[in-house]
């Protein structure tokens, strides 16, 4: 039987054998060896002083300093009068390394992957839809507002704290999204997460029972479909049209849904919204049957034509509508933040759930970004970005208009970060593959479709590039299309 006795300043477990026919300071010494070995710690680590080993064994330091001179003398170490001791640079001869496993020690069910990852290298111009320009990030305001968090509430906000958020950020956005959205001024329905995508799988695993079936658009958004499988759910596609979802084809089906999922302010990935007669119809079919509709209301901030439609969820008397929202395209992707809003008691109950798997959010971002939006620097934010992609939109329609004439055809989005267009004479998946090996990613349609099958269209996201990074995808994306 073997003790295992953490090591402080290499975080590794020294086992030492009980074997009473050997002296302690020799097991001590081969313990190390073990550990060497076996990939704990490696050429160059510190090890404890002897004082701090011998404390943590219950020895006496003699006992590890005999240890320490025995391992020297092996050539395992060597000692730096006043830097401690640490594993040698170089090794015995006969010393060999252990090896990582060449098989899988246990099975597991393959997950399929949801979504292609975009190339990334130097030159390489990513047009992929769900892209924001994270070089126009407000940094130096996220940087103080942060330090603020950290000085002003070092105690709090780096302890355990509320699953469901920072109750600062949920009063700020509940006040935010009542103002812009017109939903409920009421913190209690709201949750932070990290990323609608997470919300998302939140919700999936406390609605949704093995066999569940839930409604989702034709074209839609991969990633969430996969959340629902994971949840034992099964994704129901419905067609959509220059209206958006077809609801009177889902009333047709009589089938009985766990839920409907919907992107109705600009549908993903056609860009369409969802017209006023079938948003009615809609909610009175959920009504009526009493089927919860997830709303991701993904980029609701960049509506350029008029005034942006209101979610679902602002018309929402008998709390049918679960709605998404995140602030990854308002601020990056990579500070993952989003938030889910629906009845207290649901909200409650994913709060729950969020505590038995990522346990709480980032609280001191959380308040750094709760400050932001109290301070109106993140309202003035998407102001400007707001101006500077309707700009890029309006710049790569017009490229694409003179580089390809007729052969592309869309219609300018009311809103949005991508365009949608049809290429009925182009075949899209040489395009695309021709378009990678000149240094540009783009989605086409069968990456969006429920079927999975070849369909004429692409999906060109505008907002991560300044207009000569534009310029120079279509110069790309022209070539491209002669060679397929």
């Amino acid at each position: 039987m073997k003790n295992d006795v953490p090591v402080a300043r290499t975080q590794v477990q020294l086992a030492i054998s009980d074997r009473e026919d050997t002296p302690l300071y020799a097991r001590i010494a081969q313990a190390v060896v073990d550990g060497l070995r076996a990939g704990r710690f490696k050429a160059g680590d510190a090890l404890p002083g002897s004082r701090s080993l011998a404390e943590q064994l219950r020895v006496h330091r003699n006992t590890v300093v005999a240890a320490y001179r025995e391992l020297e003398a092996e050539g395992w170490v060597f000692t730096t009068p006043g830097q401690g001791t640490r594993i040698s640079e170089h090794l015995p001869v006969h010393f060999k390394a252990g090896k990582p496993a060449k098989t899988k020690g246990f099975a597991w069910e393959a997950i399929p992957d949801s979504w292609d990852t975009a190339p990334r290298g130097p030159g390489m111009l990513d047009l992929g839809p769900g892209m924001p320009d994270v070089q126009n990030i407000p940094v130096d305001a996220i940087a103080r507002a942060f330090r603020r968090a950290l000085q002003n509430r070092r105690g709090h906000l780096l302890s355990y704290t509320d699953p469901a958020g920072q109750p600062r950020l949920r009063g700020a956005l509940s006040q935010w999204l009542s103002e812009t959205r017109g939903l409920v001024q009421d913190p209690e329905r709201y949750i932070v997460t990290r990323g609608s995508q997470h919300g998302m799988d939140l919700v999936a695993r406390t609605l949704f029972r093995p066999g569940d079936r839930v409604a989702v658009e034709a074209y839609g958004y991969p990633p969430a479909w996969q959340a629902f499988r994971l949840a034992g759910a099964e994704p129901v596609p419905f067609p959509v049209d220059e209206e958006g979802l077809c609801v009177d084809v889902l009333e047709a089906s009589k089938g009985k849904f766990a839920a409907i999922y919907v992107t109705p302010h600009h549908q993903y990935p056609t860009t369409v919204s969802l017209s006023a007669p079938r948003r009615l119809q809609l909610l009175a079919f959920a009504r009526k049957h009493r089927i919860p509709i997830l709303e991701d209301d993904y980029d609701h901030e960049f509506h350029y034509q008029g005034m942006p439609i209101l979610p679902l969820a602002s018309d929402d008397p008998t709390g049918q509508v679960i709605y998404f929202g995140t602030l990854s395209k308002v601020l990056a992707p990579g500070l993952r933040m989003g938030f889910v809003s629906a009845h207290p008691d649901f909200i409650a109950q994913l709060a729950r759930l969020r505590r038995a798997t990522d346990r709480q959010g980032d609280a001191p971002m959380e308040w750094a970004v709760a400050e932001m939006l109290e301070e109106g620097e993140i309202q003035r934010h998407v102001r400007k970005m707001r101006r500077l992609y309707e700009g890029r939109r309006a710049f790569l329609a017009e490229r694409l208009r003179v580089e390809f004439g007729d052969e592309l055809k869309f219609t300018l989005p009311t809103g949005g970060i991508g365009l949608w267009i049809h290429a009925p004479g182009i075949d899209v998946e040489r395009w695309r593959e021709k378009s990678l090996e000149l240094g540009v990613h783009f989605r086409i349609a069968r990456q969006y479709a429920f079927d999975g099958k070849p369909h004429p269209w692409v999906r060109f996201g505008f907002a991560a590039h300044e207009e000569s990074g534009l310029e120079e995808a279509v110069r790309r994306l022209r070539k491209a299309a002669w060679n397929s």
